[in-house]
């Protein structure tokens, strides 16, 4: 006669030892996905320290043809002051334009305070936690942490050469760098262009 074997017995469980490995598997990947998450939320502020130099640089490019088209300047003062124009040596901050209307020369002042933007170097006005932007609650982004230069040299034929006749040109560089105040990681942006005599 074959005994009866008790529900108990065909029952089988998982181990302690089963159990472990589950979880330290299901850990390793709960952690690769915060760690995904993390890069992708730092990328993202790369992206807009980013867009915001190349525009700086953009805009400082545009201000040097702006000035040379319309004659504000002549020739022969774009260039770096230590090259006798008046463009400033080595980074600065994102000042304001002063009198001459171009930044990055000796007269730049700073910023008035605007909105939610105190007097200073430039700053951007966002939109609050409303989304809308001109309500009570926009923000402040200071542009402190950017810097801008502009490295004005003379172009040279394939041959060293310097050009010497009516067609005489500038190079300009010009570098908008952005330090990011929550981590070490910079956002460095080149505008160049040939700036040729009018």
């Amino acid at each position: 006669m074959t005994q009866p074997t008790s529900q108990a017995s065909r029952q089988r469980g998982f181990t302690l030892v089963e159990t472990m490995i589950a979880i330290v598997v299901m850990s390793i990947g709960i952690l690769s996905v915060l760690a995904v998450f993390g890069t992708a939320v730092a990328t993202t502020q790369n992206a807009q320290e980013n867009l915001i130099a190349r525009q700086k640089a953009l805009e400082t490019m545009e201000s040097i043809y702006t000035a040379r088209n319309t004659q504000q300047i002549n020739f022969s003062q774009i260039a770096n002051i230590s090259n006798g124009g008046i463009f400033t040596d080595g980074p600065t901050q994102l000042l304001s334009a002063g009198r001459d209307g171009l930044v990055n020369t000796a007269d730049d002042v700073d910023f008035p305070a605007s909105g939610a933007c105190p007097a200073g170097p430039e700053c951007i006005t966002l939109p609050g936690s409303d989304g809308i932007l001109g309500t009570a609650d926009d923000t402040a982004m200071s542009l402190a942490n950017f810097q801008r230069q502009i490295q004005i040299n003379t172009v040279l034929e394939a041959d060293g050469k310097t050009i010497r006749d009516q067609i005489a040109s500038q190079a300009a560089l010009v570098v908008a760098r952005a330090v990011s105040p929550t981590s070490a990681a910079t956002s460095t942006m080149f505008a160049a262009a040939t700036i040729l005599r009018p």
